[in-house]
């Protein structure tokens, strides 16, 4: 949908970013603190680099429990994670937490207000068959888990169209910013 580049935008204007996936990277990545508990949950499925996505990825795609067990390990961690980012930023008039899955998850109650990005289905299609080691198959796993887009954006308090140019997109999320930060001062 464009996530992660209207995260980026957010950030270029000022607003603190907390990116979930990233800090499960970090956290499943060479030397990373998720490491000892995702082995002894899934063996094989870590080394030296970190977590071995695809072997581990195998395990868990198609298999509820598998990946509700992985869910164990990984969600209080980013949820440690996301209780730091929130103490470091206590000062910032607004944050942004980029969070995949947020209602699917629960997660939305976390949160004051949900923006939610979206484009057109062909767009996140493209976008998402053009990644690296991406199939058919993953994609129809990954739409079959998350909530459609309709449903997404009604729930959402704004939405951000990234099926536009960049600089549209970009002018969307400035005007978001400045719409929220004059809403604290009311």
């Amino acid at each position: 949908m464009g996530k992660s580049t209207v995260a980026q935008m957010f950030e270029g204007a000022g607003v603190p970013v907390f990116d979930a996936d990233a800090e499960v990277r970090r956290m499943q990545g060479p030397g990373g603190a998720l490491l000892p508990a995702i082995e002894a949950a899934f063996p094989g499925s870590t080394g030296p680099e970190g977590v071995r996505r695809e072997e581990l990825g195998s395990i868990v795609f198609g298999d509820a429990d598998a990946l509700a067990r992985l869910e164990t390990i990984v969600h209080p961690a980013v949820g440690v994670r996301r209780e730091q980012f929130l103490e470091t930023n206590a000062d910032a008039p607004m944050v942004v937490f980029d969070i995949p899955l947020l209602f699917e998850k629960g997660a939305a109650q976390l949160v004051d207000v949900v923006v939610v990005v979206s484009a057109p289905a062909e767009v996140q299609r493209d976008r998402v068959m053009a990644r690296k080691g991406m199939t058919e198959e993953k994609f129809e796993q990954i739409l079959a888990i998350q909530m459609p887009d309709a449903e997404k954006r009604s729930r959402a308090d704004h939405v951000i169209d990234t099926g536009t140019p960049l600089e549209e997109t970009r002018a969307q999320v400035e005007a978001l910013v400045d719409k929220l930060k004059a809403d604290l001062h009311k």
